[in-house]
């Protein structure tokens, strides 16, 4: 077994409160004063009337303990009544509390549901599960596939993951496992905005930053569009240098971009005039046993 589920733990603590309508806002607005019981009073009357941002936001206050008693069982409630409505931090929030828990069947639901959407935190656990056939049959490649991705996206607990998997899994193997990856990031809804956040907990940032990439390098040949490849992020720019150097001669005419994200580097490489574009190169790049997903500029 690998990576047991302590991370479950520390990625719920990092789960966002996202954000709506105007009224929603004022709530957030609220908690980030930390004049939590208006915020709750902001939110309630809108959660009871549908509105699933209200009722996630209501949901991290009881988990949280923030201007109501901590309640576990309004928490899952409120997660729920959001979840079921397709709310993406809602059934990742809530397949993880329930999987920490010691509720894996239903927390497997819940992060299943989310990372068959993309979401990280969901696609490392549920990923890990898959892996280890804890709660689920057995599925070394997906699971190998799940983890990927989320490593992809910039996940640190999902990086640190992937690492131990390589040394378990074999390289023709992890090929295949990397093909199965593209077919579902292929697959996977596209990505929603994303609203404004507040704040899980005091001083501690719900999301970071978006920032603008930087090229390393003045633009060469090859087209110009709006798509790039990700290769990884690294806690060492250094190490996202390394890895375009190794991989530079299979995509010729192409330059790196290194983009700040925390405390992380991504690496991504481009530009590539269209998706279909992006994911060729990428096939390339997973014949070779790298990870790779297309993205776009912005």
């Amino acid at each position: 077994m690998i990576h047991r589920y302590l991370v479950a733990a520390v990625l719920l603590g990092a789960t966002i409160v996202p954000a709506s309508a105007q009224n929603v806002r004022a709530g957030i607005q609220a908690w980030q004063r930390a004049d939590y019981p208006r915020a709750v009073e902001i939110w309630r009357p809108l959660a009871e009337r549908g509105d699933v941002d209200a009722a996630f936001n209501l949901g991290q206050a009881y988990r949280l303990g923030r201007g109501v008693p901590t309640n576990l069982a309004a928490a899952q409630t409120w997660f729920e009544r959001a979840a079921l409505k397709g709310h993406l931090d809602a059934e990742t929030t809530l397949g993880l509390m329930l999987f920490e828990n010691g509720d894996r069947p239903g927390g497997v639901r819940w992060l299943r549901t989310a990372a068959e959407k993309g979401e990280p935190r969901a696609l490392l656990v549920y990923g890990t599960a898959l892996f280890n056939g804890d709660g689920v049959k057995r599925d070394p490649l997906l699971g190998y596939a799940y983890v990927s991705r989320a490593a992809a996206q910039g996940l640190l607990p999902a990086q640190a993951t992937l690492e131990q998997l390589d040394q378990l899994l074999p390289l023709d193997q992890r090929k295949k496992a990397l093909s199965m990856a593209m077919a579902k990031a292929r697959s996977a809804p596209p990505p929603t905005s994303r609203r404004p956040v507040a704040m899980s907990k005091p001083a501690a940032p719900a999301r970071p930053a978006k920032v603008a990439s930087v090229p390393a390098t003045p633009r060469t040949s090859g087209a110009a569009g709006p798509w790039r490849v990700q290769l990884g992020a690294f806690s060492q720019r250094g190490s996202a240098e390394a890895l375009f150097r190794r991989v530079s001669t299979a995509l010729p005419g192409k330059q790196p971009f290194f983009v700040s994200a925390g405390a992380v580097t991504r690496l991504q490489v481009g530009p590539f005039e269209s998706r279909a574009a992006a994911a060729s190169a990428c096939r390339t790049l997973s014949g070779r046993g790298q990870a790779c997903f297309p993205v776009t500029a912005n």
